[in-house]
């Protein structure tokens, strides 16, 4: 499968609710045909894809009418079918490369989404550059932070020096 992003460890990214969740959506959604497991994610069943367009009866993962709501739709149909449409425009567009801004930021969305993203996280995030990527802005981690184990110069990602996601982050960034 080559270097699928697998290889890496793993990262969460604060993306703010608004049209850089559905890209956002959209870029999970092609994981693997960027891995070049599949062609479509339809051909996917596990797929957060095949969840939101076909949501099994029982034992959901995905709460859809919040997902919903979060991409800025009030009804459900209408959501999957826009859904639908910018996957398939990824898919068409060639929109499976990889993107540093899903994969190495620690926040994705306006400006100040990401500056109350930085204030929360304090130091935490000190070293960390914004940058405008394709419409987003961006708080990214250096790159040397994605290599090796968490000794020397990676002891700042050591789990001492972490934040727990809570209610008072969700709260402070919105």
């Amino acid at each position: 499968m080559g270097n699928s992003g697998w290889e890496h460890r793993y990262h969460a990214t604060a993306v703010e609710a608004d049209e850089h969740l559905n890209r956002c959506l959209v870029y999970i959604d092609l994981n693997m045909v960027r891995a070049g497991v599949v062609s479509h994610p339809d051909k996917w069943k596990e797929s957060g894809f095949a969840e939101i367009q076909k949501p099994p009866k029982r034992y959901a993962i995905i709460d859809l009418r919040s997902l919903s709501a979060l991409s800025g739709f009030s009804d459900l149909q209408e959501f999957q079918r826009a859904h639908r449409e910018w996957v398939e425009r990824g898919v068409e567009n060639g929109l499976a490369a990889r993107h540093e801004r899903w994969s190495e930021s620690i926040a994705v969305g306006s400006r100040s989404f990401v500056e109350k993203v930085q204030n929360q996280l304090g130091f935490k995030a000190a070293h960390r550059h914004v940058t405008q990527v394709q419409g987003s802005y961006v708080r990214r981690e250096p790159a040397a932070a994605y290599a090796g184990k968490f000794v020397g110069e990676k002891a700042a990602l050591s789990s001492e020096n972490t934040l727990a996601w809570d209610k008072t982050v969700e709260d402070a960034a919105t």
